[in-house]
């Protein structure tokens, strides 16, 4: 297993895994119109190029085997603070629970520790009952929740979770 640091060139790996990942994790928590609607919105070609070259989005990708099976953005200094945000991270069905998701998150830890980061912040839908469990049993904490309006009349209603770096 190897992590491959992204560029624009894995776009269409990193859109081939969300096709897959998305819709299978949020299929009982979103309606098919929200998550086709979220998916255009952070998935289209020109979303990610924005991600990566204007917002300062790091990809991580997860090669296993020759294939892609997750992946990871984060972004260093989030908010002009020493805090690091893990805006994504997904794992193809058949790869999870495979010690993947901790891989990843590990990973970003280790980047943001490097360069004095003293925490990782990420947000999960309130209702996502498995991956807040997850992140709980990898040490983050919820620390507040917050809803955010996305467009078309969505809301997205998330915990935001933080995780110290040591």
């Amino acid at each position: 297993m190897q992590l491959i640091e992204a560029t624009a060139k894995h776009i269409p790996v990193i859109q081939s895994i969300a096709d897959v990942a998305w819709p299978h994790t949020f299929r009982e928590l979103l309606s098919p119109e929200q998550i086709k609607y979220m998916m255009d919105m952070m998935y289209s070609t020109d979303a990610l190029c924005e991600q990566i070259n204007r917002l300062n989005h790091n990809y991580l990708i997860v090669e296993d085997d020759g294939k892609h099976i997750a992946y990871t953005a984060y972004e260093i200094g989030y908010d002009n603070q020493p805090q690091t945000k893990i805006h994504k991270i997904y794992i193809l069905p058949t790869a999870q629970k495979k010690g993947i998701g901790k891989l990843l998150i590990e990973a970003v830890a280790e980047k943001a520790k490097k360069v004095g980061q003293d925490r990782v912040l990420l947000n999960v839908n309130k209702h996502n009952a498995n991956a807040i469990s997850f992140y709980q049993h990898v040490g983050f904490e919820i620390i507040r929740s917050e809803e955010n309006e996305i467009g078309d009349g969505y809301i997205m209603d998330d915990y935001v979770l933080s995780l110290p770096i040591r």
